[in-house]
């Protein structure tokens, strides 16, 4: 069976290899963490009829569905797109983007990462690199999704303005402020704005809107996680539009595109070659 099988085909489309000759588990296209009610009960439906009756939920919140024979691929896919759901993508390309719930569902998100996630996997997905890529949204600064682990990491925030006219002076928003970036003097805030870390907990927290906030993206670039950890490093300051991120976005990948090795990750990329030029196409892409 071995001769009559393109593993590398079957790869790219999520079928991935399993040590049981003949197997395959199949990844899921899973974006930001999401499906509907309606996809996992077509899920559930493919693993008992043709897997073993269960699924897989990796650490990149993706379903796998093992124990899928080769004879049953091309039905397993048929019921799995008329169910709304597609298979995932493995090898040297864009993987699916993990999110957290962010604004929509979370207080403490400061953007929408399901939005921008689906967004950036319509832009991205699947394309074919020199090695894998992957993509990271979290809402704020707790970061539960660990953007810096992440070739491109994607972190909300916000840009903070203080109005001292509407201040009561209640001093609410210094104990909310972690970073030290907030004090009180002779009843009104003191703002450093060096420490601040645009977290926006000023803002969610101030009774009075004294505090006003512009959610905007912080973006890491050339994190990795796995037989080599780096953390992903931040190159422009806040991000305030889509449009500028998507030209940021868009150079990083083009420079890993035109610079990589086959088989090369990112970080190995900016270390091998070095960052200055990297930084400076990024920097160029900020102010577009």
């Amino acid at each position: 069976m071995a001769e009559k099988i393109d593993y590398g085909s079957l790869k790219k489309g999520g079928f991935m290899r399993q040590k049981q000759k003949g197997y395959f588990s199949l990844r899921l296209a899973v974006v930001g963490g999401q499906m509907t009610g309606e996809q996992l009960l077509t899920v559930s439906k493919v693993a008992e009829k043709y897997g073993h009756g269960y699924v897989h939920m990796t650490s990149r919140q993706g379903i796998e569905i093992p124990f899928i024979n080769f004879n049953d691929i091309e039905e397993v896919k048929a019921e799995l797109l008329a169910g709304g759901v597609k298979t995932g993508v493995c090898g040297p390309r864009v993987r699916t983007v993990t999110a957290c719930q962010g604004a929509a569902v979370c207080p403490s998100g400061c953007i929408d990462t399901e939005d921008i996630a689906q967004k950036i996997n319509d832009r991205y997905f699947g394309r074919e690199l020199p090695h894998k890529f992957k993509f990271g949204c979290t809402g704020c600064q707790n970061n539960c999704l660990k953007t810096e682990e992440n070739d491109v990491g994607i972190k909300g925030g916000m840009t903070v303005t203080y109005d001292s006219e509407a201040c009561i002076g209640c001093s609410v928003c210094t104990k909310a402020c972690r970073e030290g970036a907030l004090s009180m003097e002779n009843g009104k805030v003191v703002f450093e704005e060096s420490k601040c870390n645009h977290c926006g907990r000023c803002v969610k927290s101030c009774p009075v809107d004294a505090w006003k906030g512009e959610p905007g993206y912080i973006v890491s670039f050339g994190g990795t996680f796995g037989n080599f950890v780096y953390k992903g490093e931040e190159v422009v300051p806040i991000i305030g539009d889509e449009e500028t991120l998507f030209r940021v976005t868009d150079a990083a990948i083009e420079w890993f595109a035109e610079n990589a090795n086959p088989s090369e990750r990112f970080r190995k990329t900016l270390m091998r070659v070095g960052d200055e030029e990297f930084k400076e196409k990024i920097k160029a892409a900020f102010e577009g």
